[in-house]
């Protein structure tokens, strides 16, 4: 009994040194006071009673939104969103997390919707996928046609902002003086697209890297076109003024051309509605007395 109560003994003091070492393995002092000022309650360590009616109805209800979108989504589908918001511009109020919360609203919304013109059949049934697969998909759309206008706003404002740029340099600013002036002075997204170049100019990257990552987020021919001839020179040394001053002269070129394609378009464009809302206003002009006295003619006889 004695060695029994021993053994129990040590088993118990191993255990209480065992909680002491664990009680005593966080911070204390200083450490552990900034630990405490740094502490930011999430929602998570917070007892739900002490939550608003936001974060304990609205918000897990939107999570688990997001997170039936990213299971019925295709593979690939955020790169795709990123690379599209790339293209768009970034908007800040839109990341690709809010997206696919309202591509998962969109799809119960379009179901509801479609269950109640429907009703409660295979007709109901059918609306309810129709309408939640139209929805799920229109903030793609959305995504897809904010960077096609912005990408169109980019072409038409970068030969302005290539000439600026030129003139910078070859009045003797430096290159990342003169991307700086036309940040600042160049309206629209191509001078936001510079704005961010210089940025990632001042965090580290290399130049070619900025300038490959521009020509990432851009689809326009002549952007590409500018970016690999600026990279290609920054790798092989030649003057940086005399490669704006060749780009600038095609961007002209390209201007012009573009100009006198959009011209050619104009007599294409402009016979549906010759055909569809002048030619029978004058059908009724021209033929419409005639039509006229030729049924009174018949009338009176």
């Amino acid at each position: 009994m004695l060695i029994v109560a021993l053994v129990l003994v040590a088993v118990a003091l191993c255990v209480v040194v065992v909680l002491l070492g664990t009680m005593g393995a966080g911070t204390t002092g200083v450490a552990r006071s900034l630990e405490l000022v740094n502490y930011r309650p999430d929602s998570r360590s917070v007892a739900k009673s002490e939550l608003a009616a936001k974060d304990r109805l609205l918000v897990p209800f939107e999570e688990g939104l997001k997170g039936a979108a990213r299971r019925i989504s295709p593979s690939g589908t955020a790169e795709r969103l990123a690379s599209s918001l790339n293209k768009a511009g970034n908007p800040p109020a839109w990341p690709v997390e809010r997206i696919f919360g309202a591509k998962g609203i969109g799809l119960v919304v379009g179901a509801v919707v479609g269950l109640l013109l429907g009703g409660l059949g295979l007709t109901g049934l059918l609306y309810a996928v129709i309408g939640g697969t139209a929805l799920f998909f229109l903030p793609d759309l959305l995504v897809y046609n904010t960077g096609i206008r912005r990408q169109e706003q980019l072409r038409k404002g970068f030969a302005d902002a290539l000439d600026m740029l030129t003139v910078c340099v070859e009045s003797g600013q430096g290159f990342d003086a003169a991307l700086g002036q036309v940040a600042r002075n160049v309206t629209g997204p191509i001078g936001g697209e510079f704005a961010r170049v210089l940025s990632e100019f001042h965090i580290g990257k290399t130049r070619g890297e900025a300038f490959q990552a521009m020509a990432q987020r851009n689809t326009s021919p002549e952007v590409k076109n500018f970016v690999s001839a600026l990279v290609q020179a920054d790798r092989l040394g030649v003057p940086i003024a005399g490669v704006l001053r060749e780009q600038t002269r095609e961007m002209r070129v390209i201007r012009r051309q573009l100009a006198e394609e959009k011209a050619q378009k104009v007599t294409v464009k402009v016979v549906f509605p010759v055909l569809l809302c002048i030619f029978p206003v004058i059908f009724v002009v021209i033929l419409g007395p005639a039509a006229i006295n030729i049924s009174d003619l018949f009338s009176n006889q």
